[in-house]
């Protein structure tokens, strides 16, 4: 055999030993090929069609509705329990009172319906219909950082003084957005510019001063009972945990200082205190948190009865209609609102949005008028007001009223309570499943603190959850 023959030879041998590999290694999948001994895979399943249209399930309702056929209460048994709530000596000589068939606002008995009486923290009914009617339940209130010259940021409030100090949780409402948060946000920002440190400073410009009420009295004040009204604070402005703790006297500075430790936490040194500045014309904001929503918000206030934070709201009723966000500018926007929403406010006074202060007056009659609206489904955007009032026996400041009535869990209800001031407005359900509507106002109580008033007037509600008055 010639050597060209030999060469040729070997060349066929090698090309065929490489196939032969080849082969191999594309059967056990090493190598791209056609050849496997693997399993052929499935047939694919067909391709998914639409449904056709069909007609949607109506969702369950939560409650039952009210039956329109329920026996009407007689107004002359109704007007009998009224009169015996006015002559009890607990209730004082100053007291009026309305009671309002839900369904239809007849009247079934009344005492002084118009005339105008200290509300205390009924007044937030008012409050809280108005910010609901105007600003929305979806609204939610922004906390953000505006970067400034040179290395300086500024921490922009826009109504949240329930800001968590740490994180926030999104189930909450109190804590509902969290410094931490914001603070991670800003040290991102910050570190992409390659800037650790920075002046920090504080614009809570969106409320006017003053931030106390000259309404207040000192003692409620140093009780804890409200904070003064800022754009921004941790914690409604507590020094400690509680109901009703000691309160900063400067809520906004209070938070700065809080998220500074925030920033220094995630690398950002904050150079000297936290001061207060204007936001920078032009400023780009490079951090934001937001608070629950508005209807949330509502909802904790009328259960808790909480003071600053409908004092916030209501500044929020003031800068949406394009007024200062004062007790005088707050207080006009809410009364104008209840009127656009078509409630006769004829006879109303508020020197403060909460009822905590010396000076508002508000006849039955609205508090009626706001408590059948709130409650009608023609009005779904107020449902919150109707849902967010405390339930006798078991929540909020009713939690530890009607515990051994039959009233309990039968009775929505807005309390109030001021020295010789006791007031309760709200819905009933009676024995037959007729929604009454019911107000209470007694402004010149006897001595001896609340105990008297409010039993005399929870005894009455109780009676009106158990008659069977038709």
């Amino acid at each position: 055999m010639t050597t060209a023959a030999r060469v040729i030879g070997t060349c066929v041998l090698v090309v065929a030993l490489a196939g032969g590999a080849y082969v191999t290694a594309d059967a056990y999948d090493v190598v791209p090929g056609m050849v496997t001994l693997e399993d052929p895979p499935p047939d694919p399943l067909p391709f998914p069609t639409a449904p056709g249209a069909v007609e949607p399930v109506g969702a369950a309702s939560a409650l039952a509705d009210l039956d329109p056929q329920a026996p009407l209460p007689a107004a002359v048994n109704v007007q009998a329990l009224v009169d015996g709530l006015v002559r009890d000596p607990r209730m004082g000589p100053s007291v009026g009172v309305v009671v309002a068939d839900q369904l239809t606002g007849d009247v079934l008995g009344a005492h002084l319906p118009a005339e105008g009486r200290t509300p205390a923290s009924t007044a937030k009914l008012v409050t809280a219909v108005a910010a609901l009617s105007t600003l929305g339940p979806d609204v939610t209130l922004p906390t953000s950082v505006v970067r400034g010259p040179g290395s300086s940021i500024v921490l922009v409030g826009g109504g949240d003084m329930m800001l968590a100090a740490g994180s926030g949780d999104p189930d909450a409402v109190v804590g509902h957005a969290g410094l931490a948060d914001l603070a991670a946000q800003t040290a991102k920002a910050l570190q992409l510019e390659g800037v650790t440190t920075v002046s920090l400073g504080v614009d809570d410009s969106l409320f006017a001063a003053p931030a106390l009420s000259p309404t207040w009295s000192p003692a409620d004040i140093a009780a804890g009972f409200v904070a003064p009204v800022t754009a921004l604070a941790v914690d409604i402005a507590k020094i400690r945990p509680g109901e009703y703790p000691p309160r900063h006297g400067d809520p906004s500075l209070a938070a700065a200082v809080t998220f500074a430790q925030r920033l220094a936490e995630v690398g950002i040194k904050v150079d000297g205190s936290p001061r207060r500045a204007g936001t920078p014309e032009g400023g780009r904001e490079i951090a934001v948190v937001r608070s629950a929503p508005l209807d949330g918000i509502v909802h904790y206030f009328l259960d808790t009865s909480d003071n600053t934070i409908t004092e916030v709201v209501s500044r929020l009723v003031a800068v949406d209609q394009g007024l200062p966000a004062s007790f005088e500018g707050a207080t006009a926007a809410v009364l104008h609102a209840t009127a656009v929403a078509g409630i006769d406010t004829t006879g109303a006074r508020l020197s403060d949005a909460s009822g905590l202060g010396a000076g508002s007056v508000l006849p039955p009659d609205l508090l009626a008028g706001l408590l059948r609206q709130v409650t009608d489904p023609a009005h779904g955007v107020l449902r919150d007001v109707a849902t967010g009032m405390p339930i006798a026996g078991l929540t909020g400041t009713l939690s530890d009223r009607y515990t051994q009535s039959s009233a309990r869990g039968l009775v929505r209800a807005k309390t109030g309570s001021l020295p010789h001031v006791t007031s309760l407005a709200g819905t009933v359900l009676d024995a037959d499943g007729r929604q009454l509507v019911f107000v209470v106002l007694a402004d010149a109580t006897p001595d001896g603190g609340q105990w008297g008033p409010r039993a005399a007037i929870d005894s009455f509600v109780t009676a009106l959850s158990g008659c069977g008055c038709g």
